[in-house]
């Protein structure tokens, strides 16, 4: 016997799936509201109204007349922003090539199944725990000529032992870059071991028939299959350099003079102690760009490239 279905008139199949649909995703959408509308208020509604504030001339108070790019004009030639610039690219340079190199060795010693794996994961984890503000204090006081590994080492006995990069103009961001690495490395060091652990144990077996080098199995094999956590570790600490403050404040201040002052330095203080906001904001709205020219390789990667592949 037959069986006949009988629809109503007017109601389609597709249109009953749409309604269902709207039914089950409305609940989460509802949730969700509050959450957006501070995304779309706070985040973006300030970083337009910073960017807007940067096309004006505002000191003291917020002003909403049009100066052009003339505080543009006057950022790039501020030396004290060419010189904050100039230290972020030097940090930036050494403290992620540093850090990845720093961490992908630490994750090589962890993965050989080292007694006490647990207690180094967690002794290399454990700085990154830590504020940069708790970080630039410590290792102020490590690197200070007066109290730190200098008076260490003369106290010793060797009274002509001299590390004064702290105070010295020209070595002084290269201790911001040492505090940084001791900080940061243990991040990529728990990125890397992540995906050494997901390497497939028959390439080492292959690798030890073929008679190939234990080094050359990591520079020619697994190197290029961490190629994602390489580009995650490498993001999460480009947008770390980017905002670096606090670590700068903690350990010299931005100086001595201004040998150590970053971006982020320069526009807290026009910001909140040199009274000038449109200033600021043009240097802001520079880190901003800088942070999107960071961010887009990985997003088009990781989202619209990906997308197109499975499509």
């Amino acid at each position: 016997m037959d069986t006949i279905s009988i629809r109503a008139p007017g109601v389609s199949p597709s249109g009953t799936k749409v309604r269902r649909s709207l039914r089950t995703r409305l609940p989460a959408a509802i949730a969700l509201l509050p959450t957006a509308l501070i995304v779309l208020v706070v985040y973006i509604g300030c970083m337009l109204w910073t960017v807007r504030l940067s096309f004006t001339s505002s000191t003291l108070l917020p002003k909403l007349d049009w100066f052009g790019l003339t505080q543009y004009t006057r950022l790039f030639a501020n030396d004290r922003f060419l010189t904050s610039a100039e230290n972020i690219v030097i940090f930036g340079a050494l403290f992620i090539s540093g850090c990845l190199i720093i961490g992908f060795l630490l994750a090589v010693f962890i993965d050989q199944n080292v007694r006490g794996e647990g207690l180094f994961r967690t002794v290399f984890l454990y700085p990154f725990s830590m504020s940069f503000v708790v970080t630039g204090v410590a290792w102020q006081w490590f690197l200070n000529p007066g109290l730190g590994l200098q008076k260490l080492v003369r106290d010793m006995g060797f009274e002509t032992f001299t590390f004064d990069w702290l105070v010295n103009q020209k070595m002084a961001i290269y201790t911001i870059v040492i505090a940084g690495l001791w900080h940061g490395s243990g991040l990529t060091m728990a990125i890397m071991l992540a995906g050494l652990r997901g390497v497939d144990r028959d390439l080492w077996k292959a690798a030890k028939v073929d008679g190939i080098p234990t080094w050359r199995v990591y520079t020619s094999v697994v190197l290029p299959l961490l190629r994602p956590m390489v580009v995650t570790a490498v993001v999460l600490l480009a947008t770390g350099v980017v905002k670096l403050y606090d670590l700068v404040v903690a350990m010299t201040l931005g100086g001595p003079g201004i040998a150590t002052e970053v971006p982020a330095k320069f526009v807290m203080d026009h910001l909140f102690e040199r009274n000038n906001i449109g200033l600021g904001t043009a240097a802001a709205t520079i880190m901003l760009i800088t942070v999107v020219i960071v961010l887009a390789p990985w997003v088009y990667a990781r989202y619209v490239r990906s997308e197109g592949r499975h499509a």
